[in-house]
């Protein structure tokens, strides 16, 4: 790998759906940028999801700016191998300037730049968009007895099919859309439990992406309004009802139990005393901002978050954080919700740009 030492106006952290996004209007404004991304190609995380993961929305309605996302022959809601084709066209249409193979160990504080160190070399850069996302921090909840079981324990970013369960006993944990769909995965060729924090709330069957970004707007308006909190996304319900969860609840095949207490090494146990034997354990229990490359800027307040106005850190106006969910802009860890928030992120650089001249 070539080695690099060098200066540019902005530097994106991140090579998928939120960077493109930063990119596409950064190329826009005229602005010199480079993109750095850790994956050998195109397509982000969108590379190494389950084989059965659809889009929440047609085609039409999962799209980055300037450009629509064509329909898969034959399918309402586009798989992921369609998005993977689609990042890799977006980002040759607009000849983006992304580094593949390039990971951003650190970003620190030198004098008038911000440096970003990688493998590959150094970049100093007058600003920087962090958008890393979050599939690189997958969650398991400090559940007791996890040392103790014997069988197989896998997050969602471990999962790919019902292949490797076929004829097991198999819990998934998680009441949220991937605990959803990966329940109804399995839910034909396994032994399943479906286990959740709360009965699951589906949302009704006419419901898609489309009105969740909707209420993911509304409610960011609300807010910066001053008015009465909408409740957002989370005021519709937690699953999406997507041909196939909706075909495994109907057939009655997606019903939940409560949340156990702790596992044992043959399965898991709920406060009861009540057992359920277990091959395998699949967490779908979320992810956190992958931020460690920003440590050494010092900037993390309440619940290790990073205090921003808009996207911009407030305590380091020279970083944009860009579609790690709602507290980065409304529904920006979705293709279509992230369109915005990029634009408004470019538009500050740029003015901080010009101001500093």
């Amino acid at each position: 790998m070539t080695t690099h030492s060098g200066h540019t106006d902005v530097v994106v952290v991140g090579g998928g759906q939120a960077g493109l996004a930063a990119g596409y209007h950064l190329r826009r404004l005229g602005v010199d940028f480079a993109v750095l991304d850790a994956q050998s190609a195109p397509g982000g995380a969108w590379q190494h999801v389950w084989d059965s993961l659809r889009l929440f929305s047609p085609a039409a309605y999962s799209s980055l700016p300037g450009r629509l996302m064509p329909p898969q022959e034959g399918a309402a809601y586009p798989d992921a191998r369609h998005v993977v084709d689609y990042l890799a066209d977006y980002e040759k249409r607009y000849a983006l300037p992304v580094r593949h193979g390039v990971r951003v160990a650190a970003v620190h504080r030198d004098g008038p730049f911000l440096r970003v160190d990688t493998a590959a070399g150094v970049w100093r850069a007058r600003a920087v968009v962090s958008a890393t996302g979050t599939w690189w921090r997958p969650f398991v909840p400090a559940v007791p007895g996890r040392a103790a079981f014997s069988g197989t324990q896998i997050h969602t970013v471990g999962y790919r099919g019902p292949r490797d369960f076929a004829g097991r006993r198999v819990i998934v944990v998680g009441g949220g859309n991937s605990g959803a769909q990966i329940a109804a995965d399995l839910a034909h060729d396994t032994e399943l439990t479906w286990v959740t924090q709360r009965p699951p709330r589906f949302l009704a069957d006419d419901i898609d992406g489309r009105a969740l970004f909707d209420a993911a707007t509304a409610r960011r308006r609300a807010l910066d309004e001053g008015r009465t909190d909408t409740g957002g996304v989370a005021s519709l319900g937690d699953v999406v009802a997507v041909p196939p969860v909706r075909e495994a609840r109907d057939a009655g095949l997606l019903k939940a139990s409560p949340m156990f207490a702790r596992l044992v090494p043959g399965g898991v146990e709920w406060a009861d005393g009540t057992r359920a034997d277990a091959d395998a354990v699949i967490w779908c229990t979320g992810f956190r901002p992958a931020l460690s490359h920003l440590a050494p800027l010092g900037l993390r307040g309440a619940r290790g978050r990073i205090p921003l106005a808009g996207t911009r850190a407030l305590a380091e106006p020279r970083l944009h954080l860009l579609g790690y969910g709602d507290w980065t802009g409304p529904a920006s860890a979705t293709l279509i919700g992230v369109g915005r928030p990029a634009r408004d992120a470019a538009r500050e650089i740029a003015e901080l740009l010009t101001a500093d001249g």
